[in-house]
């Protein structure tokens, strides 16, 4: 039998943390650049000429080659350098980013969000492997939930600041102030984002032999787990609400209700997002503790509140009465909590499986 290479010095724990944070920074721009373009619709509409189906189909292009390319970019992330994806994705996205703001054509924003959505695809498989070899169990779902807290941070920043410099200087801006950033903090962290020895964190070392295969067999291999179909099912339908709802409620905002770009950017964002944040954080605490009946009372109550919210809901609509406003905010912000709580659980049973994480045999 072949021995295994001995385990060298780990990092500090200061360090273990940093990567988190240099990593939360990177996710944020992440999805700040991707939600900036729905809040700058209502101007690409009209200075443009677009339709709304034209603009659906520019907003869905980034999704189709995201979708496409995340199986490819976990199979390669198992193979290279992952601080290499991690960073070279970043200034990539951010260089599209700024290639976005000089578009005078609707085929080139349709082909800049495609290349936005390959860029940004590298991202999170690469930087979920890498936090689970820089944190163990015991602080792995922590890391992972401040880590996602990002998602929705960014998502938040993107939304708002992009509809603010949209208001006043017009919709490109936007994108030149974080494809700039991007390409700035890709800069800084090449000479501090070190990349882990793989399987550092559980105390074995990978082998190559561990990561041979091809494409096909490890998207198959991946396939064959009952629970990676059943999770891809679910994320299905609550990202066809997410997609939605981030793509069309700041111009819903903006038409039905008179609002700023500002405020629509603000509104559409804000409120589920935050509630998100506490989702995934609480979640990520708690996975490292709790027993698995978190995750199955957590999910069952925010099933429970989507239902009271659809009756509530309906009864609103015959008696129309002022005080539903903030209580549906209060349902629909403890669901989605509740639900992250639930998920971020799961996710760490099946990290490997699920984030392309590097196979053990």
């Amino acid at each position: 039998m072949r021995k295994r290479p001995p385990i060298a010095p780990g990092p500090t724990p200061l360090y273990t943390w940093c990567v988190v944070a240099m990593l939360w920074s990177v996710c944020l721009l992440n999805y700040a650049d991707r939600q900036a373009i729905y809040s700058v619709f209502p101007l690409l509409k009209s200075q443009m000429h677009l339709s709304d189906v034209r603009l659906g189909i520019m907003g869905s292009s980034f999704m189709w080659v995201y979708a496409i390319a995340l199986p490819l970019a976990g199979w390669i992330g198992d193979r290279v350098s992952r601080k290499g994806l991690i960073l070279g994705g970043l200034v990539f996205w951010s260089v599209v980013t700024l290639a976005t703001a000089l578009s005078t054509r609707y085929w080139q924003l349709v082909l800049f969000r495609s290349l936005e959505g390959l860029g940004e695809a590298f991202y999170f498989p690469a930087s979920m492997s890498l936090i689970s070899d820089y944190h163990g169990p015991a602080t792995r779902s922590k890391a992972m939930g401040l880590h996602q807290s990002s998602v929705y941070a960014g998502t938040a920043l993107g939304g708002t600041a992009a509809g603010f410099l949209a208001e006043h200087y017009g919709w490109r801006s936007g994108f030149y102030v974080f494809g700039t950033a991007g390409m700035v903090l890709g800069l800084l962290l090449i000479g501090v984002l070190k990349e882990p020895l793989r399987g550092r964190a559980d105390q074995a070392a990978l082998s190559h032999d561990s990561q041979t295969g091809t494409l096909k067999q490890s998207v198959s291999g991946i396939l064959r787990v009952p629970m990676v179909r059943l999770l891809i099912a679910v994320f299905v339908g609550a990202n066809f609400v997410a997609a939605i709802f981030l793509t069309w409620m700041p111009s819903f905002l903006n038409r039905h209700f008179d609002m700023s770009l500002s405020m629509a950017g603000l509104r559409a964002t804000i409120w589920l997002q935050a509630a998100s944040v506490l989702g995934v954080v609480a979640g990520g605490i708690l996975a490292d503790r709790a027993a698995l009946a978190l995750q199955v009372v957590g999910l069952a109550i925010g099933v429970c509140c989507y239902a009271v919210a659809w009756v509530v809901e309906y009864a609103r609509s015959l008696v129309a009465p002022n005080w539903w406003e903030p209580a549906q905010y209060v349902l629909v912000c403890t669901s989605v909590i509740l639900f992250a709580v639930g998920y971020f659980w799961e996710r760490l049973e099946r990290r490997g499986r699920a984030q392309a994480t590097p196979s053990r045999r």
